[in-house]
Formats: structure tokens, C-alpha cells, sequence
């Protein structure tokens, strides 16, 4: 196996782990609502998920473990896709607000960081930023 072998499996494992996350937070207030459905394919489609894939993790999300990763950027970008599923019917509710700090901590956030990150991100999100001008704020003090 090649190192780019190793890595392109890394990468897809990290893409399959991060979109049983995004289905296990879309799943967690009930049956998707179609606007979270909508916000699931495109992001199948961005994570190179295929059909088989996605209704393997349709049906068993918990199935798929998060593996962290060092870059700030992914890390940032992951969260980022997290809270465009819990608002997409426009509120967060406690159960998503739990999780989105265990996940931002399993992605790799101490645990301060984690919470200044959520607070600010359900700020901003309010206000439906894209991702850079996301990044920008929270880097912004």
C-alpha cells in the first residue's frame, strides 16, 4: 500500500465519520425533516458518500466512529456543516446543544474551547454567516 493509499483511507474514513455525525445530530429530534434531508444529500455528495454508504449510515449512524483530525481548518469546516443541519429548521434545542459540545470535543477542541466556539457559533448563526465569514468571526476577539 502506498502512502497515498494510507491516506485517501484516512480521508474517507474521517468523511464517513463525519457524515454519521451530521446524520446522528439531523436524527435527533425526530425523523429528518425534508430541509435537513436536502442538506444531507448535498453534503453526501460533498463527502463523496455514496448511495449505498448513505443509507448504510441512514440506517446505523452510530455505526461510524469521528476520527479528529490536526487541522483547525477541517475542524472549523466540520463544526461549520454540524450547525447548518441543527438550524436548518431554524432552532437548537438542548439535546443538539449536548451534542455539538461532545463533538466539537471529540473533533479535537479542549474542552474551554469548545464551549467559547459553540456560544459564539449559535451567535453568529443566528445571523446564517457562510463558512468564512464564520471563521473570520470566531477567530476575530
Amino acid at each position: 500500500m502506498s502512502l497515498e493509499d494510507l491516506f485517501k483511507g484516512g480521508s474517507q474514513k474521517r468523511k464517513l465519520g463525519h457524515f454519521s455525525a451530521l446524520v446522528n445530530v439531523a436524527l435527533i429530534d425526530g425523523p429528518l425533516a425534508p430541509e435537513e434531508e436536502f442538506l444531507l444529500l448535498r453534503f453526501a455528495r460533498k463527502l463523496d458518500i455514496n448511495e449505498l454508504q448513505y443509507n448504510e449510515i441512514l440506517k446505523n449512524p452510530k455505526k461510524y466512529p469521528i476520527y479528529p483530525t490536526n487541522s483547525q481548518e477541517i475542524r472549523l469546516k466540520q463544526l461549520h456543516d454540524i450547525f447548518r443541519i441543527i438550524f436548518a429548521d431554524g432552532e437548537i434545542d438542548q439535546e443538539e446543544a449536548e451534542f455539538l459540545n461532545r463533538y466539537a470535543i471529540v473533533l479535537g477542541f479542549k474542552e474551554e474551547e469548545a464551549s467559547r466556539i459553540i456560544k459564539r457559533s449559535i451567535d453568529i448563526f443566528t445571523g446564517g454567516l457562510d463558512f468564512y465569514d464564520y471563521e473570520y468571526l470566531l477567530k476575530k476577539k
